[in-house]
Parts: C-alpha cells; structure tokens; sequence
C-alpha cells in the first residue's frame, strides 16, 4: 500500500479520477458520462455488464483518450482481505491516483415477510451496505492523498418511508444512509463523504421481473408533485455538485420530484 500511496503522490494529475462501482447501465451510466463530460477520467467497474461497460468505455475514449477503463469484480472481493487489497491495487494501478468514489452498485428486489432467506440477506446487505464500507475504508487512504470525496447513492425509502415487502433491501439501504453519515465525521476533515437518494429516477427494465405496467407507472406519475418520473441525469447532475461541493460533508441530497414530500411508503 505505501508504495502505491508514493506513486499516487508523484503522479501529475493531468485530470481527477472518479470510479463508479456498477458504473455500466442507467443511472451509473449516466454519472460516468457526465463526469467524463466535465473532464474526468473514470473508472467503469461492473460485473455482470462487461459489453455494456466496454462499449461506454469505447465511445468515450474515443473522445478523449485513455480517459475511461473498465474493472470486473464481483463486490465479494470484500470478504476476503487479500481479493479486496488486489481490487484496490488494481483500481489506483489504473490511473496512479482516486479523487471520488461513488457507490451505485446496488441489487434490488422484494422479500416478503415468511419468505426472506440467508441468501438474500447476505446479497442485499453486500451491495447495499457491506461492500461500500469496506471498499471506503480501503481506498480511504488513497482518496486521503487527493482531498477527495465519497458519494453514495441511496434511496428516499432508506428514511422513515419503507418499501413493502422489500424489508431487508431497506434495512440495508438505511445501513448505508448511516454509514453516509459515519463516514462523513470520521475521514473529515481530509475526505468528504455525502449520498444523493433517487425517488423514481429510472423504471425497472421492462423485461424484468420488476416491469411496471402502464397503470402502475401512471399511478407513481400521479404520485410525484412536479408530475413526471426523473431520469438518470438528474442524479448525474447532484453526484457531479457534491463531487465540487467543497464545503459539503454528511449531507444527502433528495432527488425525487418531491415525491417524499407525499409518499407514505409502502411501494411503489
């Protein structure tokens, strides 16, 4: 790790780096072409999503390059100290240097109550709580080195307005609002840490089992006070503010259309 820490600290920083964990698709797409746009170099990891993550790589490569690469990890690489030293060498091998993590790799699905398993505990809690803490702490020295910052994607429901049906998902994401918060006291004052929570920013894909019908979806429009699901971008806009927001820490921005100011949880 020293010797990494040297290098980063030799290196010219021609342009900050920001990684994006399930940074291939939708939203994470999205924040990594937004950053790109303002002049970073990014970091796609994915897992399942590799042609996704190196057709986006190639596209903006092609604008400016070696500005993007791709890393392939499964976020277990967390439960094992050894994997998770050789994904964070890997990551600051990539650029020599880490100016913003952002955590948006997330999984997301129901378990009702008389049917939650140890297998969906362990997966949600994972993505959603687990593999961002540790991944923080192992790259905290990195992003030490750089006065950089960690940005968390959440959810509206992780605060006080559950998903039915969807307990340990909002378990776990309220696991990682705190931990936005945790985080935010312990790295000041040379890192900040801050979370943006999406309302509906972007649908479930139609050909999975999580698909809205057409009068779902009306029913959720009608739900939002500015009468219009948000897209992608609009959370890419709020990550790229906190990525600049200098004298911002501990904060999480709400990004839903002002649909928390209505929602009484429950689902969709």
């Amino acid at each position: 790790m020293n010797q990494l820490a040297n290098r980063a600290k030799t290196i010219n920083p021609v342009a900050p780096v920001m990684l994006v964990t399930g940074g291939a698709k939708r939203i994470g797409a999205a924040i990594v072409r937004a950053a790109h746009h303002q002049g970073y170099r990014v970091i796609i990891h994915c897992h399942h999503s590799r042609r996704e993550a190196d057709t986006l790589a190639e596209v903006l490569n092609n604008t400016r390059n070696n500005s993007t690469s791709v890393i392939v990890a499964d976020l277990d690489v967390v439960n094992t100290p050894a994997a998770l030293q050789q994904f964070t060498q890997t990551i600051i091998a990539t650029f020599g240097q880490l100016d913003v993590l952002v955590h948006n790799a997330s999984r997301f699905y129901p378990s009702p109550i008389g049917s939650i398993e140890h297998e969906q505990w362990d997966e949600l809690l994972l993505t959603n709580a687990k593999a961002p803490l540790f991944l923080s702490q192992a790259l905290h020295p990195y992003l030490k080195i750089q006065g950089g910052n960690i940005i968390s994607l959440l959810d509206i429901h992780a605060h006080d307005k559950p998903f039915g049906n969807y307990a340990v998902y909002n378990m776990a994401k309220a696991a990682h609002r705190m931990m936005v918060k945790s985080l935010a006291l312990d790295m000041a004052p040379h890192v900040r840490v801050n979370g943006v929570a999406p309302g509906v920013n972007v649908l479930p894909e139609s050909n999975s089992d999580q698909a809205l019908d057409a009068s779902q979806q009306q029913n959720i429009i009608a739900s939002i006070p500015m009468q219009r699901i948000g897209i992608p971008d609009d959370i890419a806009h709020s990550v790229l503010y906190l990525a600049q927001a200098g004298y911002v820490t501990g904060e999480i921005i709400t990004v839903d259309g002002g649909r928390s100011l209505t929602l009484a949880g429950s689902g969709f």
